[in-house]
């Protein structure tokens, strides 16, 4: 049975607001993780980070990573060891994903003019 446009009520209205708000609300809570810490080891397929804590976390990397160089805007490098990194994430089950790398470079690079 669907509901015609002329037949929808200012109470069915709430309700599809209200069923479509949770649905949203809880998927996107729940998976969203930053990462703070230093490049210890990186490749195609990942970045390790130790974090203030200690502990190492690998996140996994793929083709749809954006890297943002803190120094060099227009830069689309990743990061490197050694580099202090913010890591967005997404969680799904076991595995950490990269979605946005930001990194600070240790090496003194040239601030572009």
């Amino acid at each position: 049975m669907f509901l015609s446009v002329d037949r929808l009520t200012p109470s069915s209205v709430g309700v599809l607001v209200i069923a479509s708000s949770f649905t949203v609300g809880s998927i996107q809570a729940a998976d969203l993780l930053h990462v703070l810490g230093t490049v210890t080891a990186i490749d195609a397929t990942h970045v390790e980070v130790k974090t203030a804590k200690g502990s190492v976390v690998s996140v996994l990397l793929n083709k749809q990573v954006q890297f943002k160089n803190k120094i060099n805007a227009k830069s689309v490098a990743p990061p490197e060891i050694g580099d202090r990194v913010i890591i967005e994430a997404t969680r799904d089950k076991q595995k950490m994903t990269a979605t946005i790398i930001h990194y600070s470079p240790m090496k003194n690079a040239s601030i572009p003019r």
